[in-house]
């Protein structure tokens, strides 16, 4: 039993009763002991026992009771990870740090992404496990915060990072060629023994020694100082960690060949001399390992130069006017920035002063330039186009968009989607099943040659294999066969394919949707995207442009009289309940109910007040009703501003406005009743326009299969005029739903088996998008919205929904892709290296090539389009 106890922040508790919720939520997980919640300082204490419970599994309870603990999140650069197995060494080695509750390790990306407590756990803690584990953690300066990447400031820990990784890609670069170096001698002696026998002497002239030592003097600094590493690796890998991974077979092989050698020459055994073997094994896998780093630094650039787009001065102008250039780094929320045409936006800000158009397109994607005047928000790294601009800074340093657009990047590429886990776990049994595979079949050389014959016998590369201790005629004895068998087989089995074919397809395919507008927050929800079949679009702001606008005021005096209204004036019966009023009357009473209102209805209400020149006073009292509409207090009159059910349960029929109610909302509007002291005073009436792309993307997603639905908070009439303009089906309209009310149509949709991607930009549609199978938020939407979403679209276009799905259906191509060719490889080439019918060097250079493939089949991804459907190797789609 390991107990281990954790002091966690507690945020969300505002009363004693929350802290006894916290401690019953706690209390009922398997193997916590005791807990203490104190209300008073936020803090609760956690005894449990590590094997029958997780820390990841208290946060969650925490999280469930409704209420969060206190994390940190951190990445850290590791500079000498080599397959995915030391990832997963990396993985298992944070896992066990007390305070950590999850980590990601990521081979291709070179990083380690770890959730932690800091009551418990710090950064150094982490670099520790890292270097226990035998790696080398890159130690970086700079702030973090929740979710931040360390140092990714201009002159921080990213700089640091890039040299690393520079560097240790030029320290493959000097081996890789060190190495060839030496091994064209012995290459140029296998080559004449190949093709020209008897052209090279027996023995070294005037020494008697026989030319075997010279091809030793050649192999052994190879074997030194490239082996070097790979021994290193081997050792921290399987005496350390218990593990084995790719440094092993290579230390193997490599060995294997280089000992038999020396063992020959030393008259130990008798057989033919394979330092050639055990040379160029390293040179080709060092090769292989230099052209894998080039590839995974190309995959990363787009990325890099993305961050690297930024501006590097900003021009702050003082109160008094005076202009002084500063570095961006120095900008602080307030300052004005004078930006003038060609120059970057510094920062995030909002335009106080001038016009211009902004070309938007390194962060959103859009290629066309956005008219930008007062009032307007512009984002950093974004470029003036023409006229001068005074922009006030509203967000600096890591929390610019473009910032916080790189960082969910990175964030997305730590995390794994469930077919890389399955690659994980394929590999983390893989090397130790090559390793006895190997075994086997080199046992089964040795003790039944004369069985095994035949498959080779009649090749020339090796000639007679027999199980004596020499063959005439140039064979191979039996022992010497099984020792190249069992060099070959573990050569040739490469886990690093397998493990590369996910994260670096991944990496690419976040990166393209960052490019166009598309910000995937994990690779497992890159992958989920695919699978989506229903799409549910909120109306407004979404299908809509969520501007909208004053269309119509109609007093009670001009609604159509219908024959029941004719008759009830003659005795006073339903004309009592209409008050006599004009257009402006009415328009004044329902911008004044309307004005504390920040729906935008009512905005659009009291903006089309203001433009007929309305002087508008401030309610007395005002109350929001939901999903109906709003009380108010005007000139001590009741007024109310709403749909019918808010005039029914206020005692007031609505049926004298029905007819002209059904005209607008047939027409695509929100019609609106407005009644003063119990009795009607008229309609008024506000449109939203479709946005241009709305009809193209249900389209584009109807042809893919995928149906489409729409919930909106409006009447069913004005929620069918604009489904019928975008090409929505009828029956896929649910009118009506009030606000809290949307997560359970999400819910009500996936019942049935269906996969949801709900598209909203609402604070009210956060519960929905985090209740849907896939939450995507536009861009623009609220904080909350994107915070909740597992896609945000930078762009208000709804297009973007089809190119999000298709950058999903390309990179799972592309994983599939990468997956068929690791593990086909392996397939076809364990076989052949089994019986014998492979050299160890033709093993070991393609064991480099087949990782360097896989990198350049992910690396060629980035020139996808995601505006057209990905069609390579159509039959790896699904």
């Amino acid at each position: 039993m390991t107990t281990r106890r954790s002091r966690l922040g507690i945020t969300g508790m505002t009363c004693a009763n929350c802290a006894g919720t916290v401690t019953g939520a706690l209390e009922s997980l398997d193997g916590v002991t005791e807990v203490t919640v104190n209300y008073a300082t936020d803090e609760g204490t956690v005894s449990y026992d590590a094997g029958r419970t997780s820390l990841a599994e208290i946060y969650a309870a925490i999280d469930d009771a409704g209420y969060g603990a206190v994390d940190e999140t951190a990445t850290v650069a590791i500079a000498d990870m080599t397959c995915a197995n030391c990832a997963g060494t990396v993985e298992s080695a944070l896992c066990g740090v007390p305070g950590v509750i999850e980590a990601d390790a990521n081979f291709a990306t070179d990083e380690a992404r770890v959730r932690f407590n800091p009551e418990d756990a710090s950064r150094e803690d982490l670099y520790a496990a890292i270097e226990r584990a035998g790696y080398e953690p890159i130690r970086e300066d700079g702030g973090g915060g929740d979710g931040g990447d360390e140092g990714d400031g201009p002159d921080g820990g990213r700089t640091r990072r890039d040299a690393a990784r520079a560097a240790v890609t030029e320290r493959l670069r000097r081996l890789t060629l060190f190495g060839a170096a030496l091994s064209v001698p012995l290459l140029a002696m296998l080559v004449a023994e190949l093709f020209v026998p008897g052209l090279l002497p027996t023995e070294i002239p005037r020494t008697g020694l026989p030319l075997g030592w010279v091809a030793f003097a050649f192999a052994t600094p190879i074997q030194y100082f490239l082996g070097r590493e790979f021994y290193e690796n081997s050792y921290n890998a399987v005496v350390r960690n218990r593990r084995a991974n790719m440094d092993v077979l290579i230390a193997l092989g490599s060995t294997t060949a280089y000992a038999y050698s020396v063992a020959v020459l030393l008259g130990l055994v008798a057989g033919g001399l394979y330092f050639d073997t055990a040379a160029l094994i390293l040179v080709f896998i060092t090769l292989g390992n230099y052209l894998e780093a080039r590839s995974k630094s190309r995959a990363g650039d787009a990325l890099r130069q993305l961050l690297e787009m930024g501006a590097d001065t900003a021009t702050v102008v003082s109160a008094d006017g005076i202009e002084r250039e500063v570095p961006v780094e120095e900008v602080e929320v307030g300052d004005r920035m004078k930006v003038r045409p060609g120059e970057k936006i510094p920062t995030d800000g909002v335009v106080v002063e001038g016009e211009s158009a902004v070309d938007e397109s390194m962060v959103t994607g859009e290629s066309v330039p956005v008219e930008k005047g007062e009032g307007d928000e512009v984002l950093g790294a974004t470029v003036n186009e023409n006229g001068s601009l005074v922009v006030e800074a509203t967000r600096v340093g890591e929390e610019t968009a473009l910032r916080r657009i790189v960082r969910l990047v990175r964030d997305a590429q730590s995390r794994q989607p469930d077919v890389q886990r399955l690659a994980d776990r394929i590999s983390a049994y893989f090397v130790p099943a090559v390793i006895a595979n190997a075994l086997l079949w080199a046992g089964l050389w040795y003790l039944s040659p004369d069985a095994l014959a035949g498959i080779v016998n009649a090749l020339p590369l090796w000639g007679p294999v027999a199980g004596g201790p020499e063959v005439a005629g140039g064979g191979v004895t039996a022992f010497e066969f099984a020792v190249i068998v069992f060099a070959s087989a573990v050569l040739i089995a490469c886990p690093c394919a397998l493990g590369l074919a996910t994260p670096a397809a991944t990496m690419v395919g976040t990166t393209i949707g960052a490019q166009h507008g598309v910000l995937f927050k994990g690779g497992d929800v890159l992958e989920r995207v695919r699978d989506v079949d229903t799409v549910v679009f909120d109306k407004t702001g979404t299908l809509t442009r969520g501007e909208m606008r004053l269309t119509d005021v109609v007093p009670a005096d001009d609604l159509p009289a219908p024959s029941d209204r004719r008759d009830a004036a003659t005795d006073g019966g339903r004309l009592a309940a209409v008050e006599r009023s004009d257009e402006e009357s009415v328009l004044r009473l329902a911008a004044t109910a309307e004005r504390d209102s920040e729906h935008p209805i009512a905005r659009a209400v009291v903006a089309g007040a203001d433009e007929r020149g309305l002087d508008l006073d401030a309610p007395e009292s005002f109350e929001s009703v939901p999903g109906h509409g709003v009380r108010a207090t005007v000139e001590g009159s009741t007024v109310l501003v709403g749909n019918r059910k808010l005039l029914r349960d206020a005692g007031i029929d609505p049926a004298p406005a029905e007819a002209t109610m059904e005209r607008l909302e047939r027409e695509g509007k929100t019609a609106m009743l407005v009644a003063r002291d119990g009795r009607l005073a008229g309609v008024v009436a506000t449109a939203d326009t479709a946005k241009e792309s709305a009809a193209a993307a249900v389209s584009a997603l109807r042809a893919r299969g995928v149906a489409v639905h729409m919930i909106t908070g409006d009447n069913e009439r004005t929620a069918r005029a604009v489904a019928e303009r975008v090409g929505i089906d009828p029956e896929n309209v649910r009118a009506g739903v009030l606000p809290g009310d949307k997560a359970d149509a999400v819910e009500s949709i996936q019942a049935v088996g269906r996969r949801v991607m709900m598209v909203g930009d609402g604070v009210n549609d956060a519960p929905a998008l985090a209740a849907a199978y896939v939450g995507t938020a536009i861009g623009s939407g609220a904080d909350v919205a994107i915070e909740a979403a597992d896609v945000t679209l930078m762009r208000d276009d709804p297009r973007d929904v089809v190119r999000a799905v298709r950058i999903s259906e390309g990179t799972l191509a592309k994983i599939r892709q990468n997956l068929f060719w690791a593990l086909g490889y392996n397939t076809a080439m364990i076989p052949l290296a089994s019986l014998g019918l492979l050299q160890p060097v033709l093993a070991a250079a393609a064991m480099a090539l087949s990782s360097v493939s896989v990198l350049t089949n992910s690396t060629l991804f980035r020139a996808y389009d995601p505006d057209r459907d990905y069609r390579l190797l159509g039959f790896l789609r699904r």
